[in-house]
């Protein structure tokens, strides 16, 4: 085990929450993961011909896509049961906020990014906050965000029916200054992203290596030697005539 000298979380705890991250990281995708989204032929067709990319290329994107889309969760939980570990109070309940102090009534909704949030479940999070407000007056509730605007705690200003309002104890914190509340360091998150690399990096060869496992090719070419037709009868084959379609090439 390397020495990280973070200082407010231990190595273990750190390298140990790192490799709980990646080994939630997907690696394999079938046919069926694949059309589980949806995929849509016509634009798919309209893509390839536009862009001049092949099939094959447009597939592979849409795979590292769905990947994306799904470790990005798990980057959320990177974020948020970090503090599982932080201790001194700070806790990931099971459920309702993210993270809370109870001691220091202190209470924590994490998003990933500043715009995340659209106006309806922005209000939704605030009345939260304000309910949690009036069964504890002494509460302080944070929305924190790990892409934010600035480095920052201030109020949170908001509009609820077409009304500004706003509360000193409800505040919008970016993820550095919250890793400043918690820790006590100034420049806690900056060396949480300075390690980072490296921990990755250790926690990766103590484990088995992960090879991405994509059958969809191989599932594909089943259906027809013809990629594009294979989509279509994979997305239509329902639809009346598909049975027999035969896509004329340009």
């Amino acid at each position: 085990m390397k020495n990280y000298n973070l200082g407010f979380i231990s190595d273990d705890d750190i390298f140990n929450h790192v490799k709980n991250t990646v080994e939630k990281y997907r690696f394999s995708i079938d046919l069926a993961k694949f059309s589980h989204n949806l995929i849509d032929p016509i634009k798919l067709t309209f893509d390839a011909k536009i862009y001049n990319k092949s099939l094959a290329e447009l597939i592979e994107s849409e795979v590292l896509r769905q990947f994306d889309k799904s470790n990005t969760n798990h980057i959320g939980y990177f974020h948020q049961n970090i503090f599982n570990y932080l201790k001194n109070g700070w806790s990931v309940p099971d459920k309702g906020y993210d993270v809370i102090h109870l001691d220091k009534n202190i209470f924590v909704e994490m998003k990933n990014k500043h715009n995340t949030m659209n106006s309806s479940s922005s209000q939704k999070t605030y009345m939260r906050m304000l309910h949690t407000l009036s069964q504890n007056p002494n509460a302080q509730c944070f929305l924190v965000e790990v892409i934010a605007k600035n480095s920052q705690n201030i109020k949170w200003t908001t509009s609820l029916d077409g009304q500004s309002v706003s509360d000193e104890r409800i505040r919008r914190v970016s993820i550095d200054k919250f890793y400043e509340i918690v820790t006590g360091d100034d420049f806690a998150f900056k060396k949480i992203c300075e390690k980072l690399p490296l921990i990755i990096k250790d926690v990766l060869s103590t484990i088995k290596e992960s090879i991405i496992e994509n059958t969809v090719f191989q599932e594909l070419n089943a259906i027809s030697p013809n990629l594009m037709q294979s989509i279509f009868m994979v997305s239509f084959h329902k639809y009346q005539g598909f049975q027999d379609l035969l896509l004329e090439e340009s």
